[in-house]
């Protein structure tokens, strides 16, 4: 991936319905609010649990860090200047290219924000070189398997024992991937 011309920081991704932008600081309540979800903090093991306003400050600060340091595109999804969602394309090297992420908040579920984003990210990513970029999802999280297939995504297969769980067991990922000719 080419990221050369790209200023990773301030980098937005436009799709037909939504903007994908960096994290403001007018972003803490809503990201804070959302995360109160518990689809969210089961599918998401790397939120915290109990999920406080301080944590959604630190998560803020932290993808700024990560654009600056180009290690990920992590964006706050907006549709009609409302956050309802986050995102991101982590850009590590290695066999199956850039990953991508997603959480939908609560209110914001149903109108196919999870898939759009998803698209949007990997038109991105690939447009900029990437050869391919993935998506994990818990063999268990239908619902955003079936956001991978609407954004074009392939099931490759299951890739088994690779989720940790807060409770320290292990589970199965379905393992999505989009290529330049997809």
């Amino acid at each position: 991936m080419d990221l050369s011309l790209i200023d990773l920081p301030t980098e937005v991704v436009r799709t037909g319905r939504l903007v994908l932008r960096p994290y403001r600081a007018d972003d803490v309540d809503p990201v804070y609010r959302a995360c109160q979800d518990a689809g969210i903090q089961r599918w998401i093991g790397t939120i915290p649990v109990p999920y406080t306003e301080a944590h959604a400050l630190e998560f803020i600060e932290t993808t700024a860090a990560e654009r600056a340091e180009h290690r990920a595109l992590i964006v706050a999804v907006e549709a009609d200047g409302e956050l309802v969602g986050s995102a991101g394309l982590h850009l590590r090297q290695g066999l199956l290219g850039p990953a991508v992420g997603y959480w939908i908040a609560p209110w914001a579920r149903g109108h196919g924000y999870a898939a759009e984003t998803a698209r949007g990210l990997a038109d991105w990513g690939l447009g900029l070189g990437a050869p391919r970029v993935h998506l994990m999802a818990d063999v268990d999280n239908i619902p955003s398997q079936a956001a991978a297939r609407r954004a074009g995504f392939t099931h490759e297969g299951v890739v088994r024992s690779c989720l940790e769980y807060r409770d320290g067991s292990r589970g199965d990922a379905a393992l999505f991937s989009r290529l330049p000719d997809d």
